[in-house]
């Protein structure tokens, strides 16, 4: 395991050894292509992967690769189909909006997911994390209840609205929330909102909002990414697998 301490986490991820691999797998009739990256030695457990909106890109692929260095199997699933990877705005919003409007869908593809990963060795202890519209799909997955052997969860600057007529059960693993203090895209008003729910609902949680952090601060190579909030919300992170996917 590589200690965080002595690398940015820019460092690490363009320094992270390629050793995933693509799996394709089938949901029904469809298609679907996700990246394992499995630990070196024996894992910890595992960390499944939703991506954002841009679908299974090079981005979760780099960070299952830390994941794996930092010892837990890690796999990216894809809940667009094999293949779909949109560019255009407006193509983003349209797979996001089918997945929204199709929750049971949505809850659907993210178990064949998790699925798949145990069907290729992963681990079985899992924490399920998402970025952006993954962060909104790992609180659904969490609202739902449906998921065996998920000891946590964890959203990086995700959807936090909940619809109507779900909420979280007193059962729910531990939840981790990582939110930019200058998100324009998902206001304070949801992370409070939120808050109060599983405050009611009486779910182990912490929230951590960053400063100066726009909406998508964790992304690699991009205007939005903010060091800071990156590394010290990947630390949160890290402290949650410690605590629910402990060294056996």
């Amino acid at each position: 395991m590589r200690p965080l301490t002595f690398l940015t986490l820019a460092a690490l991820a363009s320094t992270a050894q390629a050793d995933g691999r693509e799996i394709d797998y089938r949901v029904n009739d469809e298609a679907f292509t996700g990246y394992f990256a499995p630990a070196d030695e024996s894992p910890r457990g595992t960390v499944l992967i939703v991506h954002d909106w841009d679908g299974l890109t090079d981005y979760e692929r780099r960070r299952a690769e830390m994941l794996a260095e930092q010892g837990y199997d890690a796999f990216a699933l894809d809940l667009y189909g094999q293949g779909n990877r949109p560019v255009e705005t407006d193509a983003k919003k349209a797979e996001t909006a089918k997945l929204y409007q199709d929750r049971e869908r949505m809850r659907e593809l993210t178990l064949a997911g998790l699925a798949e990963a145990r069907a290729q060795g992963a681990a079985t202890p899992t924490v399920v994390m998402g970025y952006c519209f993954g962060g909104a799909v790992a609180l659904e997955l969490a609202r739902s209840g449906a998921a065996e052997d998920v000891h946590g969860y964890a959203t990086f600057h995700g959807g936090l609205a909940t619809p109507e007529g779900q909420g979280y059960g007193p059962d729910t693993p531990p939840i981790l929330i990582a939110h930019g203090g200058a998100d324009e895209a998902i206001p304070l008003e949801d992370v409070t909102s939120l808050a109060r729910q599983l405050e009611g609902a009486g779910v182990d949680y912490e929230i951590s909002i960053y400063s100066g952090a726009p909406h998508a601060f964790t992304v690699l190579d991009t205007d939005r990414y903010r060091q800071r909030a990156d590394e010290r919300s990947w630390s949160a992170f890290m402290a949650l697998l410690d605590e629910v996917l402990p060294q056996q």
